[in-house]
């Protein structure tokens, strides 16, 4: 195995993966000749994605680099792993296994432990929360979890994951937004800085357009508190009342016939007095083709 020559531990990991990775002397396997006690190598074909892993959104990009180092230099830290009927299921480094599947790797470097139901989850956690490989709403989502499945309070997750309990709470919050704003900071289009601002609205068809325009738009949180105020005012005159569901669904009509028809995404945006069209383009060309399509329905 290239690299170090045990698994790398992070400072700060926060006391309870700590004390999961402290007794690695009661790892079952025998270490392969020239190998150090605690880690294995292992048929990449026998390990299984964990169901109960915290992070659901991977980045293509960023395991493509990833796949690339491995390739180079190999696995330097290695996956945590329970058996499972023949099996190997990944506790911690999932993201590890899929780039090592992505450079065809035969065999990963592994530890082998016994790990209870809670034990899966807070490994799983604490390394994706540390290594801030989690989206706020999975981190939400895993902090949730350990309330409710194991009855943890704030105090506790605190304790674990080495964060302040404000922190823990404040995450929580972010669960309170709407499922479409929610899957726009899954995404990583919004923060949780921008997600805590969104909060402040009530209204979800409100609060769930304002965070697709966040998103489009690329706003900073200061410019989403901005949208967020005005909205608030804007929602609170009576002549700004929401438009008639028939009447948005006209509008998204009107945007689908527009966005084929151009090859484009479009946004409709209405106003009290005026609205506006937007269309997006990526590159000068694409800028030129549809300059071409509008000025032959002009002629």
């Amino acid at each position: 195995m290239k690299g170090q020559d045990k698994p790398m531990v992070k400072k700060g990991l926060g006391r309870g993966l700590d004390a999961l990775l402290d007794n690695r002397d009661t790892i079952t396997p025998t270490p392969a000749e020239g190998e150090k006690s605690g880690v294995t190598m292992l048929d990449i074909t026998l390990l299984e994605p964990n169901a109960k892993q915290p992070r659901k959104h991977f980045d293509d990009a960023a395991l493509a680099e990833l796949a690339e180092s491995m390739k180079n230099f190999g696995i330097i830290q290695p996956l945590l792993v329970k058996e499972s009927g023949g099996f190997y299921t990944i506790i911690a480094g999932e993201r590890r296994y899929r780039a090592a599947r992505i450079a065809q790797l035969t065999e990963v470097p592994v530890v082998i432990k016994e790990y209870t139901a809670m034990d899966e989850l807070q490994v799983a956690l604490i390394e994706n929360i540390q290594r801030q490989d989690l989206t706020p709403i999975e981190e939400a989502q895993c902090y949730h979890r350990l309330m409710e499945e194991f009855f943890f309070d704030a105090e506790k997750i605190s304790q674990q994951v080495g964060k302040r309990k404000h922190a823990i709470t404040g995450m929580l919050q972010l669960l309170k937004l709407t499922p479409a704003a929610q899957q726009f900071a899954i995404t990583g289009e919004l923060t949780a800085s921008h997600a805590k601002v969104l909060l402040a609205i009530d209204d979800p068809r409100l609060q769930a357009n304002l965070a697709e325009r966040v998103a489009d738009e690329g706003l900073s949180v200061r410019a989403t508190e901005n949208a967020v105020h005005a909205a608030m005012r804007d929602a609170a005159d009576p002549a700004n009342a929401p438009l008639p569901e028939a009447v948005l669904q006209a509008y998204r009509t009107a945007e689908i016939d527009l966005k084929h028809a151009l090859g484009a995404k479009v946004s409709i945006r209405p106003g009290k007095k005026k609205g506006r069209i937007e269309i997006e383009y990526y590159s000068p060309s694409e800028l030129e083709r549809l300059l071409g399509i509008l000025r032959t329905a002009h002629e």
